[in-house]
């Protein structure tokens, strides 16, 4: 369940804390499927079951990009906040998908806003996340990502 804010003194005090994890979501190959359509990266590594069980990982896996894009959805279980006029994503600092999110998996978010500055009419905050793969022991992708809030 989201930790949920007011306005952005209240998001502002939040700086240095640890947010929790989010929910697991399943990474189905259908999912995968839909973004590789999206984003026409049909690479056989993401689309071929067969082709990529013979593969380096054993079965197809999802797109790093993905897995980047899935941060949003999982980050707004985390924190929402309210009483701010528009938010948007900013951009990114530091991103590493140290290991392939296979089909079938389940993944999450733990995140920690690690800083919080003054912008001209917000805030712009930076999140440190760690997207975790459930029983494996390196993460699907490790984040800096950066967000501004607008009063």
């Amino acid at each position: 369940m989201a930790r949920t804010v007011n306005g952005l003194d209240a998001l502002k005090a939040l700086a240095g804390t640890d947010l929790g994890a989010s929910s697991w979501l399943d990474v189905t190959q259908q999912r995968i499927d839909t973004f590789a359509d999206a984003t026409d990266d049909h690479q056989w590594i993401h689309t071929d079951p067969g082709r990529a069980a013979a593969g380096p990982f054993g079965a197809p896996v999802a797109h790093g990009h993905l897995t980047l894009s899935l941060f949003i959805p999982l980050f707004t279980e985390l924190l929402e906040v309210e009483g701010v006029r528009t938010k948007v994503n900013y951009g990114l600092n530091k991103v590493r998908f140290p290991a392939p999110v296979k089909a079938g998996s389940r993944i999450r978010l733990v995140a920690r806003l690690a800083e919080v500055e003054e912008v001209p009419g917000g805030l712009q905050i930076t999140v440190d996340g760690t997207v975790e793969i459930e029983g494996a022991a390196k993460p699907a992708a490790v984040l800096q990502s950066i967000s501004r809030f607008y009063a």
